[in-house]
Formats: C-alpha cells, structure tokens, sequence
C-alpha cells in the first residue's frame, strides 16, 4: 500500500511529505493507521546530527493509533484494538526483559538504524531507496508497519490524540523521578529542564511526595507552567535554585537531580552533581552526541559523599505495563495529559511543529492524523 509520511533525508535537513510504499505485516507485525504522533526532542537530535540514524529515515516515535491489519503469529492485539507504542520493543524472553528490565530489551538494537530486528525494511520511496523507521515505528506516517513488541493495546474509550504521550514522554518523565530517582515522601528534588519530558518528572516527583519540587529552566512560560503541575519553586538560573536548595534543607542539598534537558550538556551535569547532599542520586535522562563526553565529575567527591550518578532510557519504565498503568492513572484523574499538549499540527506542518519546538512555546506538540 501507499502513505504519505514525513522523511529526513539527511541531518541539517527538514522534512520531506513524500509518499512511499509500505509492505504488508510480517508474522510478527501489525499494521496501525496513524491516529496521532507526538513531536519529541530525539527527533530533533536527528536533525541536529545528534542522534547518528541511518538515513533515510521517517521521524516520530511517540505513537497511538488502531490496527488495522496483523501478521500470522500475532496473538497479543486484534484488528480494530487501540494501541500506544513504545518506542523501546519489548521481546519478554532475553535476559533484560526476563530480568524486569524491558526498556533495555535486545530488540531496541536497531531503533536508530529505523530497520525491523532482522535488519530489513518495510518502506521505500523510488527516488530515496529503503527508507527507515525511527525507533522501528516511524510515526510520522499515516499508516505503519511495526513490531508487535512494540505495540501495547489500551482502553478503547480514552482519546488516542492524548493518550499517545505515554508511548515516550510521559513514562520518562516520570520515571525519572520515581524509578531511576528513587524519589520518595519528604524529598527534595531538584528537575533541570521542564519540557515534554521534564514536566512529566515534575508529575513523578509530586507524585511519589516530594516535599520540594525545584525547577530549573531558562523559558518562562515552561517555569510557569511547572507550578501548574506542581513545582514548588522555578528558576533560570542554576546557582539561584542551588542557593535555594540549599536554604530549603539547611544545607543538607537536595535528595535527587534529574537532568532532562533538550540537550545535555557538562554544566547541567556539574550543577546536578553539586546540588545533591550525601547519598544523593543524579539521573542522566537528556542526551547529547555521543561523541560529545557531558560528565567529567571529581571522583573524590563521589566516593566521599557517597553519591550516585545515573542514566536512565525510558525513564526505566515497563513499556507493557507503564504505559496502561499511567494512562489508568490518567483516567482517573490523576496524571495531567491534556494539559501537556500545547499545540496540534497536521502532517503537513511537521516542520513548523519542530521551529516551535526550538523556539520553546510547547510543552508537547502532537501531530494530529485526524486534523
């Protein structure tokens, strides 16, 4: 079959709507009608040369959509079921999966390369050749061919366009705070960066009880959103919030740093190590080029108080169970979803989605297929 998509097909480029050629379900593969993509900041890290992906390759993998068609071997949804995908597959039988540890799951190799686990590809274009799917999903198309590891049937009554933010953002957000963070009643934790992820570990550490929730990010209409979701205090700069923390815990420092930046960097890693008091636990969510080293920390200092430094993917989450369990959360009105969503777009204006990304006026945007 044909679908129009949204294809890079280099770094430093936009995207390209072109239409391509999309196979039929494997085995093991479901085919999705696209009902909503949302727009996050690793897409932007291909753009940027960031992420190094095979290219050419179709953006988004924060995904929602219904099946429309299903290979021989899948058992685990159905034609007309409503599924989020993760854009970390989850196989259930290697070592990490068997080990609870899904989001690291051994069929995750090949998200940036944009091809199946076997290394092939389910879509082409005559002048771009085999083209990719990012994290094996390949959102920004208006149908998909896609694992069925990665797919995760939920209620048919909540509103895909919404419950697509738990298919990247949501689950990293707040698993940084409540898995990796470890943050638990009565904390102090301190949250670098408050945008389509970080606003989420805002949710997290309110929700685990922290007693202070400390911001830091430079665009004021996030910091003011933060305290709509809980924050208690907002900053812009980092030694501001550093001289606050440490006024707050009468110089103790705070019980936990989460670094989810756009873009990572040695300040926001040096300023997180900083600010945390003994026994406390820096968590490494944002990314950089990998070629870019971003901790350069004194080892002393770690050992003598005794600290942790951390990263985390997927904010070490269960995508077959966390992303029900948020969304039931949601349900019952206690996870902010609509409100993270601050603007909508057609597949067409992907790219304007993506300046408004860059020039900071969303929280989350979402690619809307039934726009």
């Amino acid at each position: 079959m044909k679908t129009r998509a949204a294809v890079l097909p280099g770094p430093h480029t936009p995207f390209e709507i072109v239409e391509l050629e999309l196979d039929e379900p494997g085995p093991h593969e479901v085919l999705l009608k696209m009902s909503a993509s949302g727009l996050c900041h690793s897409d932007l890290h291909m753009i940027d040369g960031d992420n190094i992906v095979r290219f050419p390759i179709v953006g988004g993998h924060e995904a929602a959509g219904v099946v429309e068609q299903v290979g021989s071997a899948v058992t685990k949804v159905a034609p007309g079921d409503h599924v989020v995908c993760s854009f970390t597959p989850s196989c259930g039988i290697c070592r990490y999966c068997s080990t609870g540890r899904q989001n690291l799951c051994d069929m995750g190799a090949t998200i940036l390369e944009g091809s199946m686990p076997d290394g092939t590809f389910r879509m082409r274009h005559e002048r771009l050749g085999e083209v990719g799917a990012f994290c094996m999903l390949g959102s920004f198309s208006e149908y998909a061919t896609v694992s069925d590891a990665s797919c995760v049937k939920v209620d048919p009554w909540l509103p895909l366009d919404t419950a697509v933010l738990v298919g990247c953002g949501v689950p990293t957000g707040w698993g940084t705070a409540v898995n990796a963070g470890g943050v638990r009643p009565g904390d102090t934790t301190v949250i670098y960066g408050v945008g389509g992820v970080g606003m989420n570990a805002v949710q997290g550490a309110v929700h685990a009880g922290a007693k202070y929730v400390v911001c830091v990010d430079p665009v004021a209409f996030k910091r003011e959103t933060a305290l709509e979701f809980g924050a208690t205090h907002v900053f812009a700069d980092a030694a501001e919030a550093a001289a606050t923390v440490a006024e707050l815990t009468w110089g103790q420092g705070a019980d936990q740093a989460l670094c989810v930046v756009g873009v990572m960097d040695e300040q926001v890693v040096t300023d997180a190590f900083d600010v945390v008091g003994k026994g406390g636990t820096v968590v490494i969510t944002g990314v950089a080029n990998p070629e870019k080293l971003t901790v350069h920390l004194s080892g002393s200092a770690m050992v003598y108080n005794q600290k942790t430094v951390r990263g985390t993917l997927f904010g070490s989450s269960n995508p077959q169970y966390d992303i029900v369990r948020l969304l039931r959360l949601y349900d019952a009105g206690r996870l902010k979803l609509d409100e993270l969503v601050t603007a909508r777009y057609t597949l067409d204006q992907v790219n304007d989605g993506y300046q408004d990304l860059r020039d900071g006026k969303i929280i989350r945007g979402v690619l809307d297929f039934e726009k």
